[in-house]
């Protein structure tokens, strides 16, 4: 061994270091390099990447990190910006598992205590926890480059002394870089004395930021996403030259030629420096037993006893075998304290009131988690398998995802921070990566492309759920469109280049939405933290600390549960017995409310297509609703029309053999779950549960060889493994063929039951609240989606064909949130903007205490002293709070501020009376009374101003929307709604009435604008348009807004005709070309307008229909009728209506009828 690159910063230097692991790896090997360092500044993130990519190629890891340590004479809990916005650089390099968990410590203390502009430790840290570690003077950032660069060469050395005496005689070095930098060569020539006069060995290191020279712009580009400069841009961050790469030994050695021991010096440190991570086995946290108790799987077994007592009180023989069977395997695969954890924190939950979900993914096969009340579904009584969950053929950790309500779950996880210590339970970080469209984005702007260029290039990537992760090499094989432009420009295929190089590189870090790591050990003795958010969270990412050996566990946030503890506390108010266990399974009026496709709000069926499965299904119990969500998935949604076909009529459901009958008889003959497969193998050939397991995993992952020779077992059996196979169980082999084929090819989409069965549990509690108390329910699911302007609409438009009317805030009717009332649903206090919680929490307080308010005057009165502002009370009268009192919001706006100032001159001769009667003179009458209201006769506000008055206060139309008046217009000149946009492109498998690029019409009010000036001097403007579906942005350019621009305001009603803009980052936009206003168009509905209808010839029997259809219509708007064959055109009159629209189109086809 020889020369070592021991300073070097990868991809996950981030937005800084371009050095990719996989390549860094293979680059290092080319130059016959047996070792190689990571240390990337200040964090930890790719160590374990880096170490595995070594590992496989035989290359010795290093690990390290570039530390950012805070000046000299400060601490790291210091952060005044005069004095400690400079901090230097010093590289650490692991001796041994010492060194690492001392890195590991310090790296974390640098961002959960130092961190300020950068994660920063000190010396203090340094001192304490220097053993096992290597130290290097770094770059020109290090403290002794610094000191000798100032002139200041004694404070130098004896900061260099300083550090060899911390870190011993051979953990110390000096280093030399020459990137041809001037600075440098004076600094190196002082580095060379400091090291002859004090005996401190020098190393060569390059400061590695990239592999090869050619790759500097690549790196300069990331530092430009990462600084929001231009190439271009004067004065930005910049490496002055591009000798910052991954330099061979002859590059290195001739940079300093009179120095070969610092050579030499690189390998001495790489053999001092031997770090090893053990993969595959567990560090479980040790659960913390009760008083009283010594031996954890005794309780673990009394807790599993007692649930079973619970849960099966006739204690079926059957089942109490699978329980022990199960406690047993979890014994010996040394998980009881996994079970008993979780057992815990959910009990804790529980007790508390913090809803919990019925079980998630493969948990729910478990028996013993049933016991436990980890999940609350019976395993038996779905058929499911404990085996699926734990496989004793496959012994891997297991994992139990929880759901809570997502108001709670915070909770929950600070119960087992006190419990197992706050050092022992961390969350986990995940990365941000640069997706083609985005690498495309960022390179464009980057370079300074111009906008309009950079969008349309990004958008010939193909993008949607088949291309969620497409490369842009996968793209311009995918794409002609991207491919011509990639050859038949330089710049582009230049722009293009540089976005592959960056391409998949990790932008930035947030915290994984679920993932909570608990150790046995402080976190940080196993994995580096860093802090997100003021939460420490992990350096490695989740698989990571799987294969680490970590318990992970998720403790996911599922919404629907906050919905159904809201509505069922509703209930509880008229029914105080009622819980969530109350309602009853398979209620046929509940089925037959999702039958009728009444699915809007209702967990997992909400989608176009899942209500149209509803519809064609007519779900009857549970499972149908399990096999629904398990099927409506890219794949397996190919089965859903078999699949209704055969549950509309029986007799189409055939089997290939008999012993399938009780395995997909409660499917309809078609293979849904994950569970039948198993079953099928266990029942048909023999295997046991484990086995069945094993092969279903294989095909799940199309592991082809494994696939063929488990074919022959299945068919023939297999002696060694105990397997009979079907032909020996009576299958015949043509019919057992047949059966193999059809789980290969289905085993890859086939769902996981447990998890399907625990979805369809909540989606049908959802439901049944909706058919059964569908105004408590409502007004739970409105207080759940406030942030979500769209769903709030969407779930009013629900109300409102319910026959449920929304009422605005009234401060003797209203809670916080929404609330059920007589007439309907309250909208929540809370959610009034200016207005505040802790205000609301004073009103709601006193309302308790002291009853109803009387009148405007008695609320103010009364709320007074409870820091209650005039802002406060605008916002209340403007959204409708007073208008039960009998007072017209412009009669108290007028008045507000006298009744404030005449309550505030009471209060105040109040004080003064009490003062005299000490003797400090004043007062001259007790509590006198306060001034009489008296409301001036004024008329109340148009509707619209109203309206736009509730718009202000709620970011809702209460009483009802400015589009009500123009909505049958708007139908008229052919507008779809935004909603219909929007959710189309929200769907799971993409977009299918809209594209990018077409054109539409959309109708709306204008909520906001705004306007800027482009690079090109022109003028654009910014457009958010609502209807009373959701809202959409409108970019208008300065062609556009020449021709309409006087008609954008706010509050104005719009028809807005252009082209739907899709871009993979936001909602679509419309790309506007004319704005119109709708009162102008009001008087010219239908004028103007010309229905075009085409039909193949004058023979076609629809031609028939179609003039019946037009007679039914009479009006004055022409029709075009255009026979393709003799391209002759026969016109006729009508009155252009959307009833008529819609029904050519159903005759027709959508593209032979046009209105323009």
């Amino acid at each position: 061994m020889s020369f070592v690159h021991l300073h070097l910063h990868t991809e996950f230097s981030l937005l800084d270091g371009a050095c990719r692991i996989k390549k860094l790896v293979e680059r290092v090997k080319d130059l016959g390099q047996e070792a190689v360092a990571i240390t990337d500044h200040g964090c930890m993130y790719g160590v374990i990447d880096f170490y595995r990519a070594c590992r496989a190629a035989g290359v010795k890891p290093i690990i390290g990190c570039e530390v950012y340590v805070a000046p000299r004479g400060r601490t790291r809990f210091q952060k005044v910006h005069e004095f400690d916005s400079h901090y230097s650089h010093l590289v650490l390099l692991c001796r041994n598992e010492e060194g690492y968990r001392n890195l590991s410590y310090m790296v974390s203390k640098g961002y959960l205590e130092g961190f300020y502009i950068k994660p920063r430790i000190d010396l203090d840290l340094l001192r304490e926890h220097a053993g096992g570690l290597i130290a290097c003077s770094a770059c020109m950032s290090g403290e002794i480059s610094r000191l000798l660069l100032a002139g200041d060469y004694d404070r130098a050395k004896a900061a260099a002394l300083e550090m060899r005496e911390l870190f011993g005689e051979d953990g110390y070095y000096l280093e030399l870089q020459d990137h041809g930098i001037k600075a440098q060569k004076q600094v190196n020539a002082q580095l060379i004395r400091l090291s002859g006069e004090t005996g401190i060995p020098l190393i060569a290191t390059n400061d590695a930021h990239y592999l090869r020279r050619e790759d500097a712009e690549t790196q300069d580009i990331l530092m430009c996403i990462q600084t929001g400069k231009t190439l271009d841009e004067p004065g930005r961050m910049r490496f002055e030259t591009r000798e910052f790469f991954v330099k061979s030994e002859a590059e290195m050695a001739a940079l300093f030629p009179d120095h070969p021991e610092a050579i030499e010096n690189t390998a001495r440190i790489a053999q001092l420096c031997n770090v090893d991570f053990e993969f595959g086995k567990y560090h479980l946290p040790l659960f913390r037993l009760p008083e009283g108790w010594t031996d954890g799987e005794a309780y673990f077994r009394k807790l599993c006893m007692d649930g079973f007592a619970r849960r099966y009180p006739d204690r079926k023989p059957e089942y109490l075998k699978q329980l022990n069977y199960e406690m047993d395997m979890i014994r010996r695969m040394g998980f009881v304290d996994y079970f008993l954890i979780v057992s815990d924190f959910i009990a804790f939950a529980k007790s508390s009131g913090i809803p919990v979900g019925p079980g998630r993914g493969s948990a729910a096969g478990s028996m013993v988690a049933y016991c436990l009340n980890i999940t609350n579904v019976d395993p038996m009584e779905y058929g499911l398998y404990f085996e699926r969950f734990l496989n004793p053929e496959r012994v891997s950790m297991p994992d139990i995802d929880i759901d809570f309500c997502p108001r709670r779950r915070q909770e929950v996880i600070d119960y087992v921070k006190r419990k197992y210590g706050e050092d022992h339970v961390a969350q986990i970080v995940t990365f941000g990566t640069m997706a083609a469209r985005g690498a495309v984005r960022d390179v464009g702007r980057v370079m300074g492309v111009p906008y309009g260029e950079v969008d349309a290039l990004a958008k010939l990537i193909p993008s949607g759920p088949g291309a969620l992760h497409i490369t842009l090499e996968d793209a311009l094989r995918l794409s002609k469109q991207l491919k011509d432009a990639y050859d038949g420009n330089p710049a582009t295929k230049k722009l293009i280049d540089t976005a592959m190089d960056i391409e998949g590189m990790p932008r930035n870090t947030s915290t994984h939405a679920a993932g909570v790591v608990i150790t046995r050990r402080p976190v940080v003795d196993y994995v580096p933290l860093a802090a997100n958010d003021g939460q420490p969270v992990t350096q490695y990412v989740m698989t990571t600390l799987e294969e680490l050996g970590l318990l992970k566990m998720d403790f996911l946030g599922l919404r629907n549960l906050t919905v159904l503890d809201d509505a069922a506390k509703m209930v509880q108010k008229q029914d105080p017995g009622f819980t969530i266990d109350s309602i009853p399974e398979n209620d046929p009026a509940t089925m037959a409310m999702l039958s009728e496709g009444k699915t809007s709000g209702v967990f997992q069926l909400e989608s176009a297509g899942m209500t149209g499965v509803c519809v064609g299904l007519k779900p009857r119990t549970i499972e149908d609703i399990c096999a629904v969500i398990a099927l409506y998935r890219p794949g397996p949604m190919d089965s859903i029309p078999k699949f209704l076909a055969c549950a509309q009529n029986p007799a189409k459901v055939t089997y290939k053999d008999p012993s399938l009958v009780p395995i997909l008889s409660g499917t309809h003959g078609c293979i849904v779950y994950q569970e039948q497969v198993i079953r099928i193998f266990q029942d048909l050939a023999g295997y046991s549960l484990g086995q069945a397991d094993m092969v279903r995993r294989a095909m799940s992952k199309k592991k082809v060889k494994e696939i063929e020779k488990e074919r022959e077992a299945f068919l023939h059996g297999d002696p060694k493994r105990g397997i009979p196979g079907c032909v020996a169980n009576g299958v015949p082999e043509e019919a057992a063929q047949a059966i193999y084929d059809e789980m290969y090819d289905f085993a890859e989409y086939a769902f996981n039951k447990s998890h399907s069965l625990v979805y369809a549990i909540v989606c049908y509690q959802t439901a049944w609240f909706k058919c059964h108390h569908p105004r408590e329910y409502m007004a739970a699911l409105l207080t759940s989606v406030l942030d979500s302007t769209e769903k709030v609409a969407e779930y009013i438009a629900t109300c409102r064909d319910m026959g449920i009317k929304l009422l605005p805030p009234d401060v003797n009717q209203s809670g916080a949130d929404f609330t059920v009332v007589e007439e309907g649903i309250r909208f929540g206090l809370v959610a009034l903007k200016g207005v505040g919680r802790s205000f609301i929490a004073n009103l709601l307080s006193e309302r308790e205490k002291n009853g109803p308010f009387a009148d405007f005057m008695d609320f103010c009165d009364r709320l007074f002293d409870q820091d209650m502002n005039r802002r406060m009370v605008e916002s209340l009268i403007k959204s409708g709070a007073f208008d039960a009192m009998g007072c017209r919001r412009s009669q108290l706006m007028q008045v507000y501020g006298q009744v404030l100032d005449g309550i505030a001159a009471a209060r105040k001769r109040n004080v003064e009376g009490q003062l005299d009667l000490f003797g400090f003179g004043g007062g001259e009458e007790d509590n006198p009374p306060l001034p009489t209201l008296v409301l001036p006769d004024l008329p109340e506000y148009t509707p619209q101003e109203l309206m736009s008055m509730e718009k202000e206060t709620t970011g809702l139309y209460l009483s009802g929307h400015p589009m009500d008046q123009y909505r049958e217009l708007a139908k008229q000149f052919g507008a779809v709604t935004i909603g219909s946009i929007l959710s189309d492109f929200a769907r799971e498998d993409g977009p299918r009435e809209y594209r990018d690029g077409q054109r539409v019409s959309i109708a709306g009010v204008i909520s906001t604008y705004r306007t800027r000036t482009t690079r090109n001097n022109t003028l654009m403007a910014y457009v958010t348009l609502e209807d009373d579906t959701a809202s959409m942005e409108l970019i208008c350019f300065s062609r556009t807004l020449n021709d309409s621009g006087s008609f954008i305001r706010e509050n104005a009603a719009i028809l807005a005709e252009g082209k739907i803009s899709a871009r993979d980052e936001k909602e679509p936009q419309l790309m506007v070309d004319s704005i119109r206003p709708l009162s102008v168009l009001e008087g010219s509905a239908g004028g103007g307008k010309t229905l075009y209808l085409r039909l193949p010839s004058r023979e076609d029997p629809r031609v028939r229909n179609v003039r019946l259809g037009l007679s039914f219509f009479p009006g004055e708007s022409e029709v075009v009728l255009y026979f393709e064959d003799c391209k002759k055109r026969v016109g006729s009159r009508c009155e252009i209506r959307p009833a008529l629209i819609d029904d050519l189109k159903e005759r027709l086809g959508e593209e032979n009828v046009v209105v323009k």
